[in-house]
């Protein structure tokens, strides 16, 4: 269903005046972090969860009925909507195929009509024939991203670890999904940055000339 959707978009349809940048990352990398920041020194918005709400904006459905579905594999009853004030003549499932392909479709036309960063929900494959992109992995020792997430959660080291885990495997079960592809895998991206190595500020530099070198941003 997937790949018979995307046979209908030709590269065409995004224009060279605009480029994307898409952040996978891993949990408790700095990888949110680092995208934020791009956006700041390039100009450009960065998407995150930001793109719930625009898909929200699109749809008519409640941003709660899609943070429900936000980089899972599962599936969703429409009857879920009624509890958030929706009104939806409906007794159908959507199931997590549909909420990826609307959510695609937000993202897509984001791309369209401007330049942006995307972090995480497949904007890389959902992106891929955009004639301008560049697609930058962020990842860290366990160490580091554990000592992360316990000053940003106030969570012990092993509630951190636990957490980590259990995020990385949600982003890596719902990437090959929904790509075939390896979430995490080095080929899978133009480039892929420890960022405990050179820090957030570093690691932004050292993007900002790559992508620089592949796509002419600056």
């Amino acid at each position: 269903m997937i790949r018979q959707y995307w046979e209908g978009y030709k590269m065409s349809e995004f224009s060279k005046d605009h480029y994307v940048i898409n952040i996978g990352r891993q949990y408790g990398s700095g990888g949110r972090e680092v995208a934020f920041k791009l956006g700041e020194r390039l100009g450009i918005k960065a998407y995150d969860t930001e793109i719930i709400t625009e898909t929200a904006k699109r749809t008519g459905f409640s941003p709660e009925f899609f943070k429900k579905a936000d980089e899972k594999v599962r599936k969703f009853s429409l009857f879920s909507a009624f509890s958030h004030g929706i009104q939806y003549e409906s007794t159908n499932f959507m199931d997590g195929n549909e909420l990826f392909l609307i959510q695609s479709n937000t993202i897509r036309a984001i791309a369209k009509s401007e330049s942006a960063i995307f972090v995480g929900r497949c904007a890389d494959y959902i992106l891929r024939d955009h004639p301008r992109i560049a697609n930058v992995f962020i990842c860290a020792p366990d160490e580091a991203r554990i000592e992360r997430v316990m000053k940003r959660r106030d969570v012990s080291a092993d509630e951190a670890r636990a957490r980590i885990e259990q995020v990385d495997k949600k982003r890596a079960e719902y990437y090959n999904y929904y790509t075939f592809g390896e979430w995490g895998v080095a080929h899978t991206y133009h480039l892929c940055v420890d960022s405990s190595v050179l820090g957030i500020d570093g690691t932004i530099d050292f993007i900002l000339e790559f992508i620089d070198k592949k796509i002419k941003i600056l």
